[in-house]
């Protein structure tokens, strides 16, 4: 008898092993407290009075009252099924929805509702549209910039984290164009694993992204995800590849299982590994970096962009001398 996941459908093979492995139990520094400050008080009756959907809430993100607090959030787009199938990310693959072309100005009109000082656009890949959704990406960005122009605190920022789009020079140029604060294409691990862990991507691909997106003006930024099966030699060489590449920012993460049908934990990486990640990245160049094991690639993401732009004044300066 075949294998059924909990949506009905029948499991790969690869979520048939995994699910061999029962799910981990987490170590005592695996623990959040919640800090629920007046602007995350707020931000909570305002999204649950109008109805408002973000990544935060549905992902139980572990960081909201951080982040909420500095009138931060995270918006999913492209819908809930993905044309790619990553090991550990809970997203999951099918075939998806017909493209919404109004769901980019919802997103700006939620923006502007919770007044948002930053926002990160994240989405699901889209191999079934012609341009993989790099005209819903960017368009997404526009309408944000656009219904937020006339803040009193200033034009919302946009961190936009996006799908490879295959490397294409033209869609990567319309996702460009569109000009985020912030691209973040997130490689999240080491090239050994890479295709085992991410099947629908490329190491060197990512990295090509990463470095057009430099090339074009943009503040660049990656995600690390440790204890799927790299080593810490493994992490390190990534860093330096990232930061080779024009990766100015990076976050360094716990991979917390999701599911028994996703991949195992390998290890639990330990709060000081994390502390001495972070000085390594900051001594290879990283303008900003945020490391540890509850640590996502949103998070703090304002103060991170903040880091960018300051070093790259800096380095502007000193030019001008």
């Amino acid at each position: 008898m075949s294998a059924v996941a909990p949506d009905g459908r029948k499991m790969l093979r690869l979520e048939v092993r995994n699910s061999q492995t029962p799910i981990e139990r987490k170590p005592e520094w695996i623990k959040t407290r919640a800090k629920m400050g007046p602007e995350y008080t707020a931000m909570q009756k305002l999204v649950k009075s109008e109805g408002l959907h973000t990544v935060c809430q549905e992902a139980g993100c572990p960081n909201i009252y951080e982040c909420w607090e500095d009138r931060e959030a995270t918006f999913l787009i492209g819908g809930d099924q993905c044309t790619r199938r990553c090991d550990f990310c809970q997203i999951d693959t099918g075939k998806p929805e017909a493209l919404d072309r109004d769901e980019p100005r919802r997103v700006g009109e939620s923006v502007v509702t919770m007044d948002l000082n930053y926002a990160t656009i994240t989405g699901v890949a889209r191999d079934d549209l012609e341009d993989g959704g790099a005209w819903l990406y960017a368009e997404t960005v526009r309408q944000i910039h656009q219904q937020t122009a006339e803040r009193a605190a200033g034009r919302t920022k946009v961190e936009l984290l996006a799908p490879d789009f295959n490397a294409v020079p033209e869609l990567l140029q319309q996702v460009f164009e569109s000009r985020p604060e912030v691209f973040a294409h997130n490689v999240e691990t080491v090239p050994r694993i890479f295709k085992r862990i991410r099947p629908g991507f490329r190491y060197d691909r990512s990295l090509k992204v990463i470095t057009d997106a430099r090339d074009f003006g943009l503040v660049t930024k990656s995600n690390l995800i440790l204890g799927m099966g790299e080593t810490r030699e493994e992490v390190s060489e990534a860093l330096k590849q990232l930061h080779e590449a024009g990766c100015e920012l990076i976050t360094i993460t716990q991979y917390l299982r999701p599911s028994v049908r996703h991949h195992p934990v390998e290890r639990w990486v330990k709060p000081q590994e994390f502390v001495e990640l972070k000085e390594e990245a900051e001594q290879l160049g990283f303008s900003g970096v945020m490391s540890g094991p509850l640590v996502r690639s949103s998070y703090r993401a304002g103060r991170l962009y903040q880091m960018a732009v300051e070093k790259r004044g800096a380095f502007i300066a000193s030019q001008a001398v």
